[in-house]
């Protein structure tokens, strides 16, 4: 094909492709809306608007124009961005020209209709009211993932939606390399000796925790012409490179909860914001996967927030807010930060090392569920027994137990395993980094996050979804993706802190 027809062709595949980004991110803003701001009785209209917008999403991309200049471009000499854009949009086009528009729209009805009814189940401590929505969901997402792909296990298909490249026999590995490695540990820290300080215990006011929450994100460099903090049941970030949100959710029970959370959410959108700016629209101005994108806000909580170089630079301003914590010394908020409790039943509100058991938990269960092995009936009993056979705690309501997460209200079968990947990948890279840096603790203590900022942007942000994960991997580390830098590092951190 001669140059111009190759480039006629490659700009009509990016101009498709731009609408069908506009239309998501409508989409995506709805959702937040819903999650956020929305008044209750608002539901039945939303589920309408974000089924039809995911149905024009899914007959844009499917378009036999798409396929057509997808074709064109097949044998076609491309530099290597436009090759990765074609790649990325094939790969979303030959996934979805496979799923018919009608099941895209229920699947999309059902999970906007589902939120309020997890919201009332674990309002309420009753699985029994959510329990209908999970087996229907289930049931459309096995249909989803036969239409895809009827020769592969379902859960292998729907993980693909949220990392696609590194696989599900990596991630059971990588899961099973850290239940065989961290387990010994949480139990050698439980038959420690040593009492790590807990000077953040009583109540803190609600109000003063979120102007602590932008103390927080003004110190980390957050961005507020394109952003914006809320309160959420779950928290979560969502957005683009111009308009990326945060949200959290503040208890005055756990002051220290709510501070990780925000940051947290930080790391997503200070991912978000590094996209490039003139790839919007492109797959280039996308997140790489879910992967990725948990490894910025896990590097941002772990490395950072729970660093005691940070605790040196922001106690004077959580002291500022409560005076009642005048006497804590910046150690004893690092050593709070860092404690491994042995009843922790909330997986948002865990530690680095029992964190990853409520991943292998939910990982094992909702697999379970989507091969037919389990009955979504039996959900709160077999939660509970994993919970005490992994954990030693069994939580007493489904609100602490299978109702604390939103993700199934979603759809997201497939999801959690991304939360262990980036814990791992967020160590790999936090590495690289230090030795990149010169005295990145340094930087972090003296409130100059611009170093962390620049070496994440040039070595993760800027790519967008240029690389496949195990080459991104490799460009930002110079190592393939492995365990390793996460179990040194929390062997090291947590040895030091319980005595080990």
């Amino acid at each position: 094909m001669a140059a111009d027809a190759t480039d006629d062709a490659y700009d009509d595949l990016t101009r498709r492709y731009e609408r069908i980004t506009n239309v998501g991110n409508a989409a995506g803003i709805l959702s937040w809306d819903q999650e956020v701001m929305m008044p209750e009785g608002g539901t039945p209209a939303r589920s309408g608007q974000l089924s039809a917008l995911s149905a024009v999403s899914h007959d844009l991309l499917t378009d036999e124009g798409m396929g057509e200049a997808l074709d064109a471009l097949e044998s076609n000499d491309l530099d290597d961005r436009e090759a990765a854009v074609v790649r990325e949009i094939r790969r979303q086009y030959e996934r979805s020209t496979r799923v018919p528009t009608e099941l895209v729209e229920e699947i999309s009805r059902t999970t906007s209709e589902a939120l309020p009814v997890w919201k009332e189940a674990r309002a309420e401590d009753d699985f029994s009211t959510f329990a209908p929505v999970v087996e229907e969901l289930v049931d459309l997402k096995r249909e989803y993932a036969e239409h895809i792909d009827p020769d592969r296990p379902a859960y292998e298909v729907l993980f693909e939606d949220y990392e696609p490249y590194l696989g599900l026999d990596t991630t059971e590995r990588v899961l099973e390399r850290l239940r065989e490695e961290l387990v010994p540990l949480i139990d050698e820290i439980r038959e420690s000796d040593v009492d790590l300080a807990t000077p953040f215990s009583g109540t803190f006011d609600t109000d003063t925790q979120e102007e602590l929450s932008r103390d927080a994100l003004d110190t980390l460099g957050y961005d507020w012409d394109r952003g914006r903090l809320d309160v959420a049941p779950h928290p979560f970030s969502m957005g683009t490179t111009f308009d990326a949100r945060v949200t959290t959710r503040y208890d005055e029970a756990d002051m220290l909860g709510a501070l990780t959370s925000t940051v947290h959410e930080f790391g997503h959108a200070t991912y978000t914001l590094g996209l490039p700016d003139e790839e919007y629209g492109t797959p280039l101005g996308e997140n790489r996967n879910l992967s990725v994108h948990e490894s910025q806000s896990r590097l941002w909580e772990n490395h950072v927030a729970r660093s005691q170089p940070f605790w040196e630079l922001f106690l004077p301003q959580v002291k500022e807010r409560f005076s009642s914590l005048d006497d804590v010394t910046p150690r004893d908020a690092y050593e709070a930060a860092n404690t491994v409790h042995e009843d922790n039943l909330i997986r948002v509100e865990a530690d680095e090392l029992t964190y990853h058991m409520h991943i292998v938990i939910r990982f094992e269960i909702e697999r379970e569920l989507i091969e037919g092995d389990l009955d979504v009936a039996e959900i709160p009993r077999v939660w509970n027994d994993k919970m005490e056979e992994y954990l030693g705690v069994r939580p007493e309501t489904d609100a602490e137990g299978c109702l604390q997460d939103i993700h199934w209200s979603h759809g997201t079968f497939g999801y959690f395993p991304t939360y262990s990947l980036g814990s791992v990948l967020a160590a790999q890279l936090y590495a690289s980094a230090d030795e990149a840096i010169d005295d990145l603790d340094g930087s972090i203590e003296s409130g100059d996050f611009d170093p962390l900022h620049d070496w994440l942007t040039e070595h993760v942000h800027r790519h967008g979804k240029r690389y496949t994960t195990p080459d991104l991997v490799e460009e930002a580390t110079g190592k393939p993706f492995a365990a390793d830098d996460f179990l040194d590092y929390v062997t090291a951190k947590y040895g030091a802190l319980y005595d080990l």
